[in-house]
């Protein structure tokens, strides 16, 4: 006999799972009877866990992998980020600390005076000790000014020869001064202005009119001015304590380069290469480096003692997320490692405002260290291929994961390095890269000369203005690091 239809139940009164008790079919246990569904059963796991891969490949974002947070999607955490916000209004809050521009000391002062009452008409006189100041700052007409050297030839009369006058010493050899020169460096080099606005800014501004060969001669020009320096701090950062390495991807005349950078306390670095190869890592660092390196797990530091080493918490952060996101057993291990590490970073942040000694945040991680080390071997027996190969990693490099709670000065992140190539890869976006060889030294020694002078509160221009002026006289260059 048929069975009925009924809307809400379908066909029959069964449940799908009834139906699969009475003949024996079970997805999770097939029958050992039936060498075909044990295949089906077999082929189904393999295809759900290529499933699982292609939706966490398909869902990483810069909270669970090292990309951009420029690459999510827009809306990415949209609802989570209103949640957490207040309901505070836009600007100033009310009874928020008075912030206005600081008054300068002047280079003019006009006294204005009232001459009569503005009530009765009668005449003032005297003058007010505590007048109200208003401050106008404004740019006075700019123009280059252009100097004219005639080198005159006079002929002897004795013996017929002609002599020419030659240059003085500090007399630039070519078409433009030392400032002007600094200026078209930093604007290209620092503030990544391209040259061809350079090119007319110097006509519209400054009434100096350049060609963008021009421009490029300038650079070339500065570029070996600024080259010692680029050594000088190479120097430093391979005598550093503490150095923290980072790379990202750059471009060299259309192919695929590298912009490394290494942050120490005291120097920054920049250099691009065409390899992310350790070798790069070596010449930075230098191959007998005995400071301590804080970095990602990536393998190109790995020749480095691991007793040296120091892996970035940031993005083991990451690690945990993307654990968390392979779902089953792996979302319980990640959400639980995430926990770990926001404890420790909560006990990081009492030690530097004085809430915790040294000693008992080192106490606070010796509690916390073990479950850590479990959760992270149960992780590797996970289902998830992912999640279980990212904990074997991080178990790998276990002896990384410590250092910077018995080494003073050591920091459990490497965000001082992914600070410093922001600007790197702000001039990547709109250059895309460089188109010589020559074009990336520039870039590397401009932005080593910038990171550095910023860091100790010193001017990039007169800075610059300094190097080529004594590099023209042939006298002393100004020192980068004191």
């Amino acid at each position: 006999m048929g069975q009925r239809w009924s809307k809400k139940r379908g066909f029959g009164t069964r449940s799908p799972g009834a139906y699969r008790r009475i003949y024996g079919v079970d997805d999770a246990t097939p029958s050992p009877t039936c060498p075909r569904c044990e295949a089906l059963a077999k082929e189904l796991a393999v295809l759900r866990a290529e499933v699982r891969e292609l939706r966490a490949r398909l869902n990483q974002n810069s909270s669970n992998s090292n990309r951009p947070p420029s690459s999510d999607p827009p809306g990415m955490n949209r609802a989570a980020r209103r949640a957490a916000e207040s309901q505070r209004k836009r600007g100033g809050q009310p009874g928020h600390a008075k912030s206005s521009r600081p008054l300068q000391p002047p280079d003019e002062v006009k006294s204005c005076v009232p001459q009569t009452c503005a009530k009765c008409g009668s005449a003032l006189r005297g003058a007010d000790p505590d007048p109200n100041r208003h401050q106008v700052t404004e740019i006075p007409p700019i123009k280059a000014r252009v100097v004219e050297y005639e080198l005159h030839a006079l002929r002897c009369r004795r013996c017929g020869h002609t002599t020419r006058a030659e240059l003085d010493g500090d007399v630039p050899r070519g078409a433009f001064g030392p400032r002007l020169q600094s200026l078209v460096a930093t604007l290209t080099g620092c503030y990544r202005i391209s040259r061809r606005n350079v090119r007319d800014m110097m006509e519209s501004v400054f009434g100096t009119p350049m060609s963008l060969g021009a421009t490029s001669n300038i650079e070339r020009s500065v570029s070996t001015i600024v080259e010692p320096y680029h050594a000088q701090a190479l120097a430093f950062v391979r005598k550093s304590k503490v150095a923290h390495p980072d790379e990202t991807g750059w471009t060299e005349n259309d192919k695929s380069a590298w912009m490394w950078t290494s942050v120490t306390a005291k120097a920054t670095v920049f250099v691009i290469r065409p390899s992310r190869a350790s070798e790069v890592a070596k010449e930075i660092l230098g191959e007998n480096f005995r400071g301590t390196n804080v970095s990602d797990r990536y393998s190109g530091y790995a020749w480095i003692d691991d007793r040296q080493r120091q892996s970035c918490w940031a993005h083991l952060i990451r690690d945990f997320r993307k654990i968390a996101e392979s779902g089953g057993a792996a979302q319980t291990i990640g959400e639980c490692l995430e926990s770990h590490a926001h404890r420790l970073f909560t006990y990081g942040h009492r030690v530097r405002d004085g809430t915790l000694t040294r000693a008992g945040f080192q106490r606070q991680v010796r509690r916390i260290r073990p479950s850590i080390h479990r959760l992270l071997e149960a992780g590797t027996l996970c289902d998830s291929r992912r999640a279980a190969s990212l904990c074997r990693g991080i178990l790998d490099a276990r002896e990384t994961l410590w250092t910077f709670v018995t080494t003073n000065g050591v920091e459990p992140t490497n965000n001082a390095a992914e600070r410093a190539l922001r600007t790197a890869v702000i001039w990547r976006k709109p250059s895309y890269g460089t188109q010589s060889e020559r074009g990336s030294r520039f870039v590397e020694r401009m932005l080593t000369r910038g990171a550095n002078l910023r860091n100790h509160g010193r001017s990039l221009f007169d800075f610059l203005t300094e190097a080529v002026s004594a590099a023209l006289r042939g006298g002393p260059a100004p020192a980068l690091f004191g």
